[in-house]
């Protein structure tokens, strides 16, 4: 199962308490205190870990508590500290307060960590108050209270790439056969319902990851049809590659649709709309497809590819001219 978003409820461990004690042994008339200071409590550590791929580990598990540190005891014996917890997530995760709404982290690289609650530190004991004037202190002190706090967390897609278009536009099965992916593809809308990753091999030394966002339609910016689900994982893509089915099923009109997509992306967010872009006309098999081809690179003053998933016609090219543009683009960082 896929998720791309869960809160949980964080909570760490207490301090120990300090020990109050006081030496007493045969032939050892002036023992002196002896109580031992309290352990740390555990704290909640958030952990980005590459080949964790979704949140779906979280969804049955909305409470995570950490251990409380032991008290000291006498003959300056320490509590011991108790263990931190982990929470494994997939890079890409945003991590945010989800009361007050900021953002703790944004993980986004394997080995990215945030402790989003810190246990609370043990308590001194009586031995630490022992000076010249006070030989037999009797004050210690507790160990303090843990941290509770409610966590989202929030996985946005990392890939090099990112498939646009309406649904049905063929997303899917080019990703499917640029890459060893397998998504879901079918002959109805909405066949993809959560983004899907495809390592894609250009040569033998050099690759990109490609992602397929599920189709998006007009209203996607204010949330129609899950669109800010889906807009969020575009987000972290340096290249976009918009796809234009030349008939649609629907009879709309494929000008149209890519101009409907390309406000979505304004609406959403200045920026992505001005991510590079490559325009390129899916089933090319299809009569009308070179037409609606040039229709585009009219109105859109720019080079539009044509190419066909079923017979293959136009894929290498198309890898070739996004893994050009993605150097381009990492050269310029």
């Amino acid at each position: 199962m896929f998720t791309d978003r869960v809160t949980v409820k964080v909570e760490s461990g207490k301090g120990g308490d300090g020990c109050r004690s006081f030496r007493r042994e045969k032939f050892v008339p002036r023992g002196g205190p002896d109580g031992g200071d309290g352990g740390a409590g555990g704290s909640v550590v958030v952990v980005a870990e590459a080949g964790v791929d979704s949140l779906a580990a979280l969804v049955h598990r909305k409470h995570w508590r950490a251990q409380s540190g032991t008290a000291g005891t006498g003959s300056n014996r320490h509590g011991a500290k108790a263990e931190n917890i982990t929470i494994r997530v997939p890079p890409g995760t945003v991590v945010v307060d989800a009361q007050r709404d900021f953002v703790l982290k944004d993980l986004a690289a394997p080995g990215d960590t945030v402790v989003v609650a810190h246990g609370g530190t043990g308590g001194k004991g009586n031995a630490r108050f022992k000076s010249s004037t006070n030989q037999a202190p009797r004050e210690f002190t507790r160990g303090t209270v843990g941290q509770q706090r409610q966590v989202s967390f929030e996985l946005k897609v990392i890939a090099d790439v990112g498939l646009l278009g309406k649904p049905n536009a063929g997303k899917s099965t080019l990703l499917s056969r640029v890459s060893r992916a397998r998504p879901e593809v079918a002959d109805y809308p909405f066949t993809t319902k959560r983004p899907n990753l495809g390592i894609v091999q250009v040569d033998i030394d050099r690759s990109m990851v490609m992602a397929d966002i599920p189709g998006l339609i007009e209203g996607a910016h204010a949330g129609a049809g899950l669109g800010h689900e889906f807009l969020r994982h575009v987000e972290r893509t340096r290249v976009l590659v918009h796809l234009v089915e030349p008939l649609p099923s629907d009879g709309s009109d494929p000008a149209q649709n890519y101009r409907a997509i390309r406000e979505e992306l304004q609406l959403y967010d200045v920026d992505l709309a001005d991510r590079p872009e490559i325009i390129a006309v899916s089933k090319a098999e299809l009569p009308g497809a070179a037409a609606v081809g040039e229709q585009l690179a009219a109105d859109t003053h720019g080079e539009v590819l044509l190419f066909s998933s079923v017979t293959g016609a136009g894929i290498k090219e198309l890898v070739h001219r996004i893994y050009s543009l993605l150097v381009s683009e990492r050269q310029l960082l």
